[in-house]
């Protein structure tokens, strides 16, 4: 029977139970902010503000919109996803287990 585990060419094996969907979440946060054209579209489309971002990066419900607006968009959830040295997979598990 095959477990939860996805498993990547280049990358550690990550499962539900190891994912860190928290520090998962702030490093895709940092990644974005750190790119002011995306950082400007994620304002853009979510309707949030740079003092949004400083005053609720710790709530769930942000670091899922950081992760849904990079899933959104396969160039960024690639770049931000090699950038992190994680899988795409990765990011989607833990935007998956914030949404929940």
């Amino acid at each position: 029977m095959p477990d939860a585990t996805i498993v990547t060419a280049k990358r550690s094996p990550v499962s539900p139970d190891d994912a860190d969907v928290t520090i998962t979440a702030l490093r895709a946060l940092a990644w974005l902010v750190g790119d002011a054209e995306r950082c400007s579209r994620f304002f853009g489309l979510t309707g949030l503000s740079p003092t949004d971002l400083r005053e609720r990066a710790g709530e769930p419900a942000l670091q899922a919109a950081v992760l849904t607006f990079l899933a959104g968009n396969e160039a960024d959830l690639l770049a931000c996803a090699d950038a992190l040295d994680l899988s795409p997979e990765t990011l989607g598990l833990a935007a998956r287990s914030l949404a929940a």
